[in-house]
């Protein structure tokens, strides 16, 4: 295999550079966030200008904007830095005392909740130079896994959405649905027919993204009539308490909040799949020591996370003399 000669003929150092200028817009303030000279910054900011054929900075007023080739380049000197970070961080012995590095986990707000906490215990434990990065994902996220794991040391996510990649099991968890107390059209119990009835708190409303009890629903043949949609589970009980609004949370999620919320939790009225929760990663860390480290101290935390059985539902008490649900 050819070296690489381009690569081989650029200063890589301009890449720190470039990524510090599209962020700050600034030559002062990029050159005191790299801890370099203005000139210095002014110099490689020339260097990159040449290189691109392109001024990258604009100047509108008393500031500088990003012309559209740089912010095109803002999107991609991020992940760049990360794999280039990766290469370096790799090393022939692994030892969590004393190793310096910052693991990546996208995750959705639940999963942020639920293993977030436990994870980042466990890593100040054992290793106290290490840092937790949860980063929040979105449907671009999971819909192109295999691009977005090559940046990010795993993604916190259930089954159902990926294929062909490698995964660690860690807990199962029941879907439920959440209603308000004074929701009059709801009675001791929660039907088909109120689901279809309804309207509903959704997260994201793409196709992609519905969780997979979601989509068995639509099997069902009911779809969700949507009035709110959501970017997180965290907000969702809060949108619900009130209203007559329905939403399905994940029972963890939903006891935790139920109080706060004020909300009812109900089973669901079909036979659901249960949610099981899994940490996604990309082949290329097989062999890492520190991501096969990491993998094991999350499969610590979900050996605990599924040690404790949840009690059956316990239902928040209905307002004074319900309705008939109708």
């Amino acid at each position: 295999m050819t070296a690489d000669r381009v690569l081989a003929n650029l200063d890589l150092n301009l890449l720190v550079t470039l990524d510090a200028l599209l962020r700050e817009r600034n030559v002062t303030r990029s050159a005191e966030a790299l801890g370099v000279s203005q000139p210095a910054v002014s110099a490689a900011l020339a260097r990159l200008r040449r290189h691109f054929g392109d001024p990258l900075l604009a100047r509108t007023g008393n500031r500088y904007e990003l012309t559209p080739l740089a912010a095109q380049l803002l999107a991609l000197t991020g992940p760049a830095l990360a794999g280039v970070r990766r290469v370096f961080d790799v090393t022939p012995d692994f030892d969590p005392t004393t190793i310096e590095r910052e693991f990546t986990v996208i995750t959705s707000d639940y999963a942020a909740t639920e293993v977030g906490p436990l994870l980042a215990r466990r890593l100040g434990e054992l290793a106290p130079g290490v840092r937790l990065r949860l980063q929040q994902t979105t449907p671009y996220t999971v819909d192109h896994a295999a691009d977005t794991l090559r940046t990010a040391d795993g993604l916190l996510l259930p089954h159902g959405f990926l294929t062909d990649i490698p995964y660690l099991d860690l807990y199962e968890d029941r879907w439920v649905c959440i209603v308000s107390p004074d929701n009059d059209a709801v009675g001791d119990t929660l039907t088909l027919e109120h689901l279809a009835m309804l309207p509903w708190v959704v997260l994201y409303n793409l196709r992609t993204a519905f969780a997979p009890a979601t989509q068995q629903l639509r099997l069902l043949g009911i779809e969700p009539r949507v009035e709110v949609v959501a970017d997180g589970f965290l907000p969702m009980p809060f949108l619900v308490t009130g209203t007559r609004r329905v939403a399905l949370l994940q029972e963890r999620l939903a006891r935790r909040l139920a109080g706060p919320a004020g909300v009812r939790i109900m089973p669901c009225p079909f036979d659901v799949v249960p949610l099981a929760e899994a940490f996604w990663w990309h082949p290329i860390y097989r062999n890492d020591p520190a991501h096969a480290w990491l993998r094991g101290v999350l499969d610590s935390v979900g050996r605990e996370l599924s040690a404790p059985v949840m009690a059956p539902i316990a239902e928040f008490p209905l307002p004074d003399g319900p309705a008939t649900p109708r």
